[in-house]
């Protein structure tokens, strides 16, 4: 796979990625927002998109001649693939966020189970709270709903806290050094029954949109966390609403449907519900992990080789 130019053009979001790219052979890069048109689309090898800003891919793109290759930097890529261009490869950052939305899995989990929010409304009223049990992570049953690498990511960060961890995911298949066996998804209903806290971490598919629906919540025990670290879609949010609301289940969620949140949604004043606005994986650890990853998929578009995290 390569441009048939003597050097590779490269787009980057900013001065970083370009420093990091600047001693590769056979490689220029220049840095773009992709906000506006650019004078040199038409040149261009591979795009890395922006991270933390929307991109209409389908304008900035328009006019790419030589656009082979469009790496995002998130792991989820259905919102960008109808807009790349047709013979276009889309890749995507599988991996990259694994240690960030792992570590928030985890922390919201304790912060819902230990009500660490309550401890926080409290301290700004200057209110030394009553002394009461609370639950904790360690002896708690935890299902993972989703087995890929997040998901394996998650579970090596459970097992110090001395959890039962069961994991699903689309077929079953023997386990791993983290878990003995992994259930397949038809085993979901049953295992949703025993389960304390439900991580989500599947991606967003036609097949796992609503997923987590109304009949699944009522499965749940009472008192039980639902933890959303996926997609927002896969769980049916007025169902959530009406369990957390009832002060049955709890929920904490990076994710939500709709996303952003609008104000005034009722999800925002449901009691027992932790929102975090999709800050999974955006943390000082992304950053190292995606531009190792854009280097390796430079290099091997340069010398013809596979790339890395193909989806399309």
């Amino acid at each position: 796979m390569s441009s048939g130019r003597a050097q590779l053009l490269v787009s980057v979001p900013d001065e970083e990625y370009a420093a990091q790219l600047a001693d590769l052979e056979g490689v220029d890069t220049l840095v773009w927002d992709m906000r506006e048109p650019h004078p040199r689309v038409g040149e261009i090898d591979l795009v890395v998109r922006p991270y933390l800003h929307p991109v209409d891919l389908a304008a900035a793109l328009d006019g790419a001649r030589s656009l082979q290759v469009v790496q995002i930097q998130s792991a989820g890529y259905e919102d960008v693939l109808p807009h790349v261009p047709a013979g276009v490869t889309l890749c995507n950052a599988a991996g990259v966020h694994d240690a960030s939305t792992a570590e928030l899995a985890v922390g919201l989990a304790i912060a819902s189970l230990r009500d660490l929010p309550q401890f926080v409304r409290s301290q700004d009223e200057h209110v030394w709270q009553d002394w009461s049990y609370r639950r904790s992570l360690a002896d708690s049953r935890v299902l993972l709903l989703g087995y890929g690498q997040i998901g394996r990511a998650i579970a090596s960060r459970l097992r110090p806290f001395e959890v039962s961890l069961t994991a699903i995911a689309s077929r079953p298949r023997p386990g791993d050094d983290l878990v003995g066996w992994i259930h397949g998804i038809e085993e979901l209903p049953d295992l949703v029954g025993q389960a304390d806290v439900l991580i989500v971490i599947v991606p967003l598919t036609p097949a796992t949109r609503r997923l987590v629906d109304a009949d699944l919540l009522a499965r749940m025990p009472d008192g039980a966390l639902v933890v959303n670290v996926a997609r927002g879609g896969i769980v049916d949010t007025d169902a959530l609403v009406a369990e957390c609301a009832s002060g049955r289940l709890q929920a904490a969620l990076d994710v939500t449907d709709p996303e952003p949140l609008p104000p005034g949604h009722p999800l925002w004043s449901t009691p027992g519900v932790i929102i975090t606005p999709h800050v999974g994986g955006a943390t000082r650890a992304m950053r190292p992990r995606s531009i190792d990853l854009v280097r390796r998929q430079v290099e091997a578009l340069r010398d013809g080789r596979q790339l890395a995290n193909v989806v399309s």
